[in-house]
């Protein structure tokens, strides 16, 4: 009997307020890349500000208790068995950042990971959440694999940034941040980016509105998805859709193929 394959495409956008990005063609773009699941973070909306017509998805929201700030969403081909909200830390769930969705197969997570501001002033913070986040989803991992995608607001490595030398220790360019992502990829999860593309620079997910950045290329890769290493083998490609505007940041793509 021959063995049946699914293809799935995932996507992740940071789309900087999703009121903004669908006057500037996020419907369009949407419909284009046809994704399985497709994710968003920086939503900043509340509820009922924001109402799209997509059909054939599954729609799942996180809201921000502060209004037009941060936010996450979620829109599914197939209905998952459980949705999530948070991560179960009061401090921590008040921005409307993780929403997990559970398949037979698999967890799927997306983020919207704290930036640590200017002079760092959160990064006491954003420690503390990557220690709880870690913990969230080893403890997901601990009963199915996990699909994790998201803004997670650090760029790992030199070769992740244009300017590495003059951003070190700028918001997401810390030693600190950079080695909670270490930690991250030691605990079990692949970089699905640089698992297909390890030594490819220049490629980048977000540019600054400031100094023509997106026109200069002068970018940062912090947008990611990562994977649990049992899903490693699965794994089709990865792909970074620089050339779709609409947001400071651009979609993220996995593709990866279940048995």
């Amino acid at each position: 009997m021959r063995r049946k394959y699914k293809n799935m495409k995932f996507i992740s956008w940071n789309v900087n307020g999703i009121r903004a990005c669908i006057t500037k063609g996020f419907e369009e773009r949407f419909h284009e890349l046809d994704a399985d699941i497709f994710c968003l973070q920086e939503t900043k909306c509340q509820q009922g500000q924001v109402k799209l017509e997509l059909p054939g998805y599954h729609q799942y929201w996180n809201y921000a208790n502060r209004r037009g700030y941060s936010g996450t969403a979620i829109f599914t081909k197939r209905e998952p068995l459980s949705a999530v909200y948070g991560i179960g830390i009061e401090e921590h769930d008040k921005e409307g950042r993780v929403i997990t969705l559970e398949f037979e197969e698999y967890y799927f997570v997306t983020v919207y990971t704290p930036n640590s501001q200017s002079e760092l002033r959160r990064l006491e913070y954003r420690m503390k959440w990557e220690e709880d986040f870690l913990a969230y989803l080893l403890k997901l991992q601990e009963k199915k694999p996990v699909i994790c995608c998201g803004d997670l607001n650090v760029a790992h490595q030199e070769i992740d940034l244009k300017n590495p030398k003059t951003n070190r220790n700028n918001a997401g360019f810390t030693d600190q941040e950079r080695e909670k992502f270490t930690e991250l990829l030691a605990a079990g999860f692949t970089d699905t980016w640089r698992y297909f593309y390890p030594d490819q620079a220049g490629v980048y997910s977000w540019w600054s509105y400031r100094f023509k950045a997106r026109e200069k290329n002068a970018g940062w890769r912090i947008d990611y998805f990562i994977v649990s290493e049992a899903l490693k083998d699965l794994l089709q490609d990865a792909k970074i859709h620089t050339d779709i505007l609409g947001s400071d940041h651009c979609p993220v793509e996995l593709d990866i193929r279940f048995e």
